[in-house]
């Protein structure tokens, strides 16, 4: 009896200890991202609401905006700035519906070769695209050599084709999964009523689509009006706020008036992320169950002109990426197009230095947002209802701020002396926390999606047979979650290796990113060089892309073996 006692004791006090555990566990998943998502979202954009009212003489109040108001040029900015979203939003719904129609509805060959080539942008900061531009359409581009004729590429023309074709995959992408969610019956019953081609796509695949047009053209004007990079190559004297809040911080050290233009940049894309939400939800949500695709079908007087615009469209993606990548390797562009490797020994702007530390800043961005989304969405799964939305709502806040605005933030909340904060000022984990913080709601939305994905009856199943929380997570989470983890990482990686804006603000003479030379290159007038360097970026983003592509499909074949 008395060994039995001990035996009961035992097992009772190994419960109470694997209890603690578990709580402990779930706890700590909870509140280590929690408090980073306060510490290096929330925070640095509450100091950024704060210095906008602090003045130059240390006083509070409204004078920065007051400043702002009077400073020349700003309403100009404002205005090109919506000018340009606007219309790069209209270009990309209509070549982004055409092209993702072609791609869904239509037998035109190649479809897998399209996706690859329109894919290429993503895969490369965005000020490649002016570059390329430049290379092609600049007073010595190639086209205006053949031409014999010097074109005014620079200004509101360049940046915005350079703007539809940074931002026309996204808007791809977003209308390729709207078109897929059509049901064939429709169709079937439309044409025994009797209405034609025409009539079936006004009445039925267009209203089908209408969220995803939504969703794609706040998706489009968010990223036109807050991209820096395009804007800094070949923006010439079209000012936009992105520039103007680049030039208020570096050029003209006003701190106070530049964070009150990253409010006035913050207030229309918070608006738009919130009805591209909305949009998405709304296309998303409702999907016929059972829905049956329509049937390919060639019809040459729709396919033929469908066909040639696609292959336009495509073809202009790569020449603007594939002539900076030739470029790269001309000796004297555009006078001797000579094969040569000299533009790929870096010297100035630090060397390859900065490449090194992007892929260190990458490979930290990438491995800890995995690591604290994870937690997050783990955590969030064994809370209260009410307190899991509010989590999940501050969890997609960051979509909403535009990178120049969270860097900028970053100098606030970071750059002040005497704060135990300002030790990271500087330094690489910061720079992949801001560039984490950048993307963090992608990865999040990407992460509770994957999290859904893992079967309640088997998590069920596991704690009934005695496994712990550790052991659940260990044996039946983490495994079913291995294909999404893999996807978060090099997204994050990836996005890290090009983003531009959100760093901008925050490297230093010691501490240089790959793409910030990039453009320190093109203003120094090294255009080859900034070629060289743009082509080294785009090789490791594009081994990261294979490298997930491979990870992938070898976790798809242990678990079909298993």
């Amino acid at each position: 009896m008395i060994i039995a006692a001990v035996e009961v004791a035992e097992r009772s006090g190994f419960r109470l200890r694997r209890a603690g555990n578990d709580r402990l566990l779930i706890a700590s998943a909870i509140a280590l991202p929690c408090l980073a998502l306060l510490i290096f979202f929330v925070f640095p954009l509450a100091m950024m609401l704060w210095r906008s009212l602090v003045a130059d003489d240390g006083g509070i109040g409204f004078a920065n905006y007051v400043a702002l108001a009077r400073t020349p040029g700003i309403l100009k900015a404002t205005l090109n700035s919506l000018t340009l979203g606007l219309a790069t939003t209209v270009f990309c719904l209509i070549l982004g519906f055409v092209l993702a129609y072609t791609m869904t509805r239509t037998r035109v060959p190649g479809s897998r070769v399209i996706s690859a080539v329109l894919a290429l942008p993503m895969l490369a900061p965005s000020l490649v695209l002016g570059l390329g531009l430049i290379f092609l359409l600049g007073r010595n581009g190639l086209i205006s050599g053949m031409l014999g004729k010097r074109i005014d590429i620079y200004g509101l023309p360049g940046l915005l084709i350079a703007d539809v074709l940074y931002a026309l995959p996204q808007a791809v992408l977003i209308l390729k999964a709207a078109l897929a969610h059509a049901d064939a019956r429709y169709y079937d019953a439309a044409e025994v009523m009797g209405a034609g081609g025409w009539r079936q796509f006004f009445d039925i695949t267009l209203p089908n689509v209408k969220f995803g047009l939504l969703s794609a053209g706040f998706v489009v004007f968010t990223v036109t009006i807050t991209d820096f990079g395009n804007a800094a190559v070949i923006g010439g004297d079209y000012a936009v706020l992105a520039t103007e809040i680049y030039n208020q911080v570096t050029g003209q050290m006003k701190f106070g008036i530049g964070a009150v233009v990253g409010l006035l940049l913050l207030a229309p894309t918070g608006i738009a992320v919130y009805i591209e939400r909305v949009a998405a939800q709304r296309q998303f949500g409702g999907g016929a169950e059972g829905a049956v695709p329509p049937q390919l079908s060639f019809v040459p007087a729709r396919d033929v002109p469908l066909s040639i615009v696609t292959g336009l469209a495509t073809l202009s993606v790569l020449a603007v990426i594939g002539v900076v990548i030739y470029a790269s390797f001309m000796r004297l562009w555009p006078y001797r197009l000579t094969f040569t490797l000299k533009h790929y020994d870096i010297t100035l702007s630090g060397g390859y230095a900065p490449l090194w530390t992007s892929l260190l800043v990458s490979v930290v961005a990438a491995s800890l947002g995995t690591f604290l989304l994870f937690a997050l969405v783990y955590g969030i799964r064994r809370l209260p209802s009410w307190l899991a939305k509010i989590v999940y709502l501050v969890a997609v806040m960051p979509v909403g701020v535009p990178g120049l605005v969270l860097g900028l933030s970053y100098i606030f909340a970071f750059n002040i002396a005497g704060s135990p904060l300002s030790v990271l000022y500087g330094s690489a984990l910061l720079l992949a926390l801001c560039n984490f913080y950048h993307y963090h709601s992608q990865g999040f939305l990407t992460m509770v999606t994957g999290m859904r994905a893992v079967p309640p009856a088997l998590e069920e199943a596991a704690t009934c047979l005695g496994s712990g929380a550790g052991e659940v997570l260990a044996n039946v989470i983490i495994p079913v979650m291995s294909p999404t983890l893999v996807s978060v990482f090099f997204f994050l990686f990836m996005r890290s290796m090009v983003t531009l804006s959100a760093v901008i603000f925050l490297v230093t003479p010691s501490l240089g990113i790959a793409a910030v030379s990039v453009m320190r290159l093109d203003e120094a007038g090294f255009v080859s060089q900034a070629a060289a360097f743009s082509t080294c970026i785009m090789l490791v983003v594009c081994a990261a892309a294979l490298a997930m592509q491979l990870a992938l499909k070898w976790l798809a074949a242990r678990g079909g073996r298993r």
